[in-house]
């Protein structure tokens, strides 16, 4: 079955970038693939720190939890990232692991290149355009395929627990996420 990996990097538990990222799922178990959610929540993950050992070992010499998500990705068809906005950007803690998986990727035989997929960002008030930007750079440069939605992949929520109530919003990511599975279904 072809599978969709899914990451939140919100740290909260039930947090609006969760519930966006669970509609997704849902819309992808819809088009009969997989879909599974891994939270970076509990996990304490480190910036790359340009050891090089990734070419040798195939993996993140880095021993912090990043490994168990990288073979994970390695076998599906599909990538899709949602991070809340902090300051205008994607949480630290996402962007060091993209880095390191996408390093990880070029010295492992870019096992990236051809995957489906992209960034939801949901924040409060502003900071989505940068923030989706930014993500969108770890798809574009490991040769990844970014469909489209019906607007920017962007949710509104001003409290915890409200990204549902921005309908446009979670019909743009739906979409998004439908897109993603139908594209799969025809390319891989």
């Amino acid at each position: 079955m072809k599978k969709v990996l899914i990451l939140c990097a919100s740290p909260r538990k039930e947090s609006n970038t969760m519930q966006v990222l669970e509609e997704c799922a849902r819309t992808i178990a819809e088009n009969g693939l997989e879909a599974e959610i891994v939270s970076l929540r509990q996990m304490k993950i480190r910036s790359c720190i340009a050891c090089g050992k990734c070419a040798e070992l195939h993996q993140c010499a880095l021993k912090d939890g990043l490994n168990d998500i990288i073979e994970k990705l390695k076998v599906a068809d599909g990538f899709i990232i949602g991070s809340p906005v902090y300051f205008g950007t994607a949480r630290g803690d996402l962007m060091s692991a993209l880095q390191r998986i996408g390093m990880v990727s070029m010295n492992s035989g870019n096992f990236l290149s051809w995957k489906v997929g992209g960034p939801i960002a949901v924040a409060r008030r502003g900071g989505h355009t940068a923030t989706i930007q930014e993500m969108l750079m770890f798809f574009f440069i490991n040769d990844m395929i970014v469909p489209g939605s019906t607007y920017w992949n962007m949710v509104f929520a001003n409290q915890p627990g409200k990204a549902e109530e921005d309908t446009e919003g979670i019909q743009t990511a739906t979409r998004f996420a439908d897109n993603v599975s139908k594209l799969i279904l025809k390319i891989k």
